[in-house]
């Protein structure tokens, strides 16, 4: 618990923080890479070069500190970290180094103004924040090496096969080259990979699985990003992927981890209502797939958003499941249509997703929503759930890259 007097302090210089949290985080970077560069490693420098990862840094300081006396509030922001990290590999002594340069960083911004009481305040608080984290690493650590077939750190799987199921997207069948099973995961999860590009050091990528559990593989589907600048790294590991590892190649992966999960044991009776776009379809397909698979009864509504039928990944699999089930509905939406897409039946609608279709398509009324897709769709889509009072209780979302807030 921390003491009174932190809680406070740290509710007394929150405004200020919140006023410079950018500025500071951006400067916590700088220090840190600078300090200790064998952290770099863990950090997806596309997300560096974009702001995203400070921008998500900085609400998360703001966050906490504005719950400082309400730290029950933050657990599933703090899931998400803890997960995030445990994907990546973070150990119990990567803690000190964070706190000792964001620390820095504060009084670099702050000057005067970041006196001995306030940094001692704010010192109390982030160790708290780090024991709550490191404890609960240390679990999912343990459940994952405790699992059949589990494992910490990184294993090499083999390419067992490689579809193509766009003209940007990728599918790789990974199995295991030792002989041990691959441990279960939640519908939802994702794995993180670790390759060696051979020109430029990458940090670990983050893919979501998106087959259902207990097939014998995983899969990732990956969507081949713009080909890299020569200032910005983004795109990298994608283009690698696509161009460079091919069936019978071995790759390094993290056990899964995420928190954007569904159970299919644990059902409540509610319709849910997959809302996916681009390729915010994996952990979709994953979870709807494993639904149907378990014979749940309950109502099922998938909505892909998609380009065009050109760019449309996995669509076979999207209609197999009003195949194997009679409780699933489908429906395909194109914003940029082929001129034949809508007239050879390959899509439900052209244009976005609007308020009319979500009353249209689904039960808006007692639902649950499983959103994922790229910002803008996102923050559509929750206006218009929104405006159709559906409380943010009934909706959970993933983002793929820092975690930010959705601006409506």
């Amino acid at each position: 618990m921390l003491s009174e007097s932190t809680v406070q302090i740290v509710k007394q210089i929150t405004p200020a923080v919140a006023a410079n949290a950018e500025t500071i985080t951006r400067r916590f970077y700088e220090r840190m890479f600078e300090g200790n560069p064998d952290v770099k490693a863990f950090f997806n420098q596309a997300h560096q070069h974009s702001g995203g990862q400070q921008k998500a840094l900085a609400g998360a300081i703001c966050a906490y500190f504005s719950h400082i006396d309400n730290l029950d509030a933050l657990m599933p922001a703090v899931e998400l970290i803890v997960q995030k990290h445990c994907s990546l590999g973070i150990q119990a002594e990567h803690y000190p180094i964070v706190g000792k340069h964001l620390l820095d960083a504060i009084k670099d911004v702050m000057g005067d103004a970041a006196t001995d009481e306030i940094i001692a305040a704010v010192t109390e608080a982030y160790g708290l924040l780090a024991h709550v984290c490191i404890d609960r690493e240390a679990q999912i650590y343990a459940e994952q090496q405790a699992k059949p077939g589990g494992w910490n750190g990184y294993r090499k799987l083999v390419v067992d096969r490689k579809v193509p199921e766009s003209e940007i997207v990728t599918s790789f069948y990974l199995k295991p080259t030792d002989g041990h099973p691959l441990p279960d995961y939640l519908p939802g999860q994702y794995i993180t990979v670790r390759l060696d590009h051979p020109t430029t050091p990458t940090s670990p990528r983050n893919y979501s699985l998106s087959d259902r559990p207990g097939t014998g593989h995983y899969r990732i589907s990956v969507k081949r990003e713009p080909s890299p600048g020569e200032t910005a790294p983004h795109g990298l590991i994608s283009n690698h992927l696509h161009d460079e590892i091919h069936v019978g190649d071995s790759i390094e992966v993290g056990p899964p981890c995420g928190e954007f999960t569904i159970d299919p044991s644990a059902i409540n009776g509610r319709p849910i209502v997959f809302l996916a776009a681009g390729i915010g379809i994996t952990p979709l397909l994953s979870m709807a797939k494993s639904l149907t698979h378990a014979k749940v009864s309950t109502p099922l509504h998938f909505i892909q958003a998609v380009r065009n039928s050109r760019v449309h990944a996995l669509i076979g699999e999207v209609r197999e499941l009003t195949e194997n089930a009679a409780n699933v509905e489908t429906r395909v939406i194109y914003d940029e249509p082929l001129a034949d897409d809508l007239s050879t039946g390959r899509c439900d609608a052209m244009g976005m997703l609007t308020r009319e279709l979500l009353r249209e398509w689904t039960p808006v009324d007692e639902a649950e929503f499983y959103v994922c897709g790229p910002a803008p769709f996102m923050a559509s889509v929750f206006s218009h759930l929104r405006e159709l009072g559906v409380d943010e209780g009934r909706i959970r979302h993933e983002f793929f890259g820092p975690q930010q807030a959705l601006e409506v």
